[in-house]
């Protein structure tokens, strides 16, 4: 069930992110009452090992207390796969994949939030993040209109413009206010805390996105997603038996541009296979990828996102995002 709050239960703040199931069972919006309304939409912890949005808001809600300059609507995502510092439990689905409809309890509770808000209005939307491998700070925008670029050029100069997949909680925000989704870095570091809180900060105070001073902003499309294919093994390690694998410090690529010469996995059988799928979810492999003496090029030089070293991740997600520049906007 979908708990709905008009307060802080007593203790919460106190509470690291693996505590949060003691107070908060299950997926909760805590509306709170700030000098200026609409409310700040802020989502944490749709992932459960991906802290530095609770430690974010933790931390802003500690300093302002009752004083907050805008009304804030919180979402505590999957507390239960923070439990156990995981990004979702076998048994659940993906809390940022559950925001198009569908059947399950989750989708159900999913849609009662999104009622909700768009009842009450919003001034934005802010989903938190963070990544498993090395990233820069950036936004990831569902719209290349003003707002939405405000909000990405207030939380850092790199910002990727996607539409798929459309299951993910920024994207059905977005069909009535501005949103974001906010990566921030690593999980647990001090800094990416920092740098969230100073985001959140700023947007409490904005009075509009048309405030937001147009500084330069480096806008990238994404174009395909890699999957490694569920019955394909992987690995890091060339002395293990494998079907792929992939080089030991493949996220150094991450958001540099990937030359047409570099070899991105290698084939350990006729089985190692990589897929990619264009926006629309359909196969491309052919289009951006092919095999040579061995390993898998891409076609064309194109920039890589969220390549990350954890396995777990790249099977339950993906391996990497492929990105093209946008030009200046203007």
């Amino acid at each position: 069930m979908l708990n709905v709050l008009d307060h802080l239960p007593e203790g919460l703040l106190a509470l690291e992110s693996t505590e949060l199931h003691t107070l908060v069972p299950s997926l909760t919006l805590i509306h709170l009452q700030g000098e200026m309304d609409p409310p700040l939409f802020i989502s944490v912890l749709l992932h459960g090992n991906e802290t530095t949005s609770w430690l974010v808001v933790r931390s802003l809600l500690k300093k302002y207390g009752r004083a907050l300059p805008r009304s804030v609507s919180l979402l505590i995502g999957n507390v239960q796969a923070a439990r156990q510092r995981q990004r979702h439990l076998p048994d659940q689905p993906d809390y940022n994949r559950i925001w198009a409809g569908g059947d399950g309890v989750e989708h159900r509770m999913a849609q009662l939030v999104l009622q909700e808000l768009r009842s009450r209005g919003v001034f934005a939307c802010l989903d938190l993040h963070n990544n498993t491998g090395r990233n820069p700070y950036y936004g990831c925008i569902p719209r290349l209109e003003p707002d939405f670029l405000s909000l990405a050029r207030l939380f850092a100069p790199i910002a990727v413009y996607y539409t798929a997949p459309q299951t993910v909680l920024a994207y059905a925000f977005s069909a009535f206010c501005p949103s974001v989704i906010l990566e921030c870095g690593l999980p647990d570091l001090p800094a990416s805390t920092a740098y969230g809180l100073a985001f959140l900060e700023r947007c409490l105070h904005l009075k509009s996105l048309g405030d937001v001073p147009q500084t330069p902003l480096e806008l990238l499309h994404t174009i395909a997603v890699l999957k490694v294919p569920p019955e394909v093994t992987l690995s890091f390690d060339p002395l293990t038996a494998a079907d792929l694998y992939l080089p030991l410090d493949l996220d150094r690529w991450n958001f540099q541009a990937l030359p047409t010469t570099q070899a991105i996995a290698r084939i350990g059988s006729q089985q190692g296979c990589l897929l990619a799928l264009d926006e629309s979810g359909q196969e491309c492999t052919e289009q951006f990828l092919h095999q040579a003496g061995g390993a898998w090029y891409l076609r064309q030089p194109l920039i890589p996102a969220m390549l990350t070293l954890n396995a777990e991740i790249i099977r339950t997600d993906c391996l990497c995002y492929l990105m093209e520049r946008i030009p200046s906007l203007g």
